[in-house]
């Protein structure tokens, strides 16, 4: 049976502690994370070495929280996206041991919910392979390089993630691009002008660039429901 948890808005570092503790504490159950963020907000892969990518110092003037998280993956800002968590004990008889199995399992699930929330005209589609990059340093940025198993609308990623796998199971940290990001904000306080093009580029949003946070608000709402009952169905 899939446990739902909602934990409301959270700072980013509380959002992260309460991933890593339910993976900590995984046993029979899937578990789907729902949750918000207090202030705007990024999370970083456990291994990404913020000042090499970020001016710090204006992070901190523009009051962006940060938090590392308990997975892999790069720099996700969550300001203009719907991000969740989810959590697949070992013992589950979807779990695999294979991780990019496990990418798939999930995103398909993503992918079908984008298709149904946002009635694109054209199909999306789980990519098969890396796409090159733009330069070195959009390979730290989530958004700015689509990866395999990422979610896809003409060629521009519309979803991406993050896995831990331990003995207990996997968490899959998932995000999903709502609106483009504001390009003024990626000009203050990211180092290298190769990765506000790439993200520009490389990435989809279905609201664009003319929204509201009433949009989307709405929006994140719109997909909690949506989330919930596909992981049900997919999960029975």
């Amino acid at each position: 049976m899939l446990r739902i948890i909602h934990t409301g808005a959270s700072s980013a570092i509380e959002n992260m502690a309460l991933d890593t503790k339910y993976l900590q504490d995984l046993e029979e159950d899937p578990i789907l994370h729902l949750y918000d963020w207090k202030e705007p907000s990024f999370t970083y892969g456990y291994f990404v070495s913020l000042e090499k990518y970020l001016h710090l110092d204006v992070v901190e003037t523009l009051k962006v929280s940060s938090a590392r998280r308990p997975t892999g993956g790069g720099i996700v800002f969550h300001i203009w996206d719907y991000a969740f968590s989810f959590l697949m004990p070992s013992n589950h008889r979807f779990f695999s041991l294979n991780t990019l199995d496990n990418y798939r399992f999930v995103n398909e699930i993503v992918l079908d919910l984008v298709q149904e929330t946002f009635f694109l005209s054209e199909p999306v589609e789980l990519i098969r392979e890396d796409f090159p990059t733009l330069g070195m340093d959009c390979q730290n940025f989530c958004m700015a390089k689509p990866t395999q198993y990422d979610v896809v609308y003409r060629g521009m990623k519309i979803a991406g993630s993050a896995q831990r796998r331990t003995k207990k199971g996997f968490l899959h940290q998932g995000t999903i691009s709502l609106g483009f990001p504001n390009v003024e904000l990626l000009q203050k306080i990211l180092i290298s002008e190769d990765v506000k093009e790439a993200m520009m580029s490389y990435s989809f949003a279905p609201l664009g660039n003319e929204y509201s946070q009433e949009m989307l608000q709405t929006m994140r709402q719109k997909i909690e429901e949506k989330i919930i009952k596909a992981f049900q169905k997919r999960l029975s």
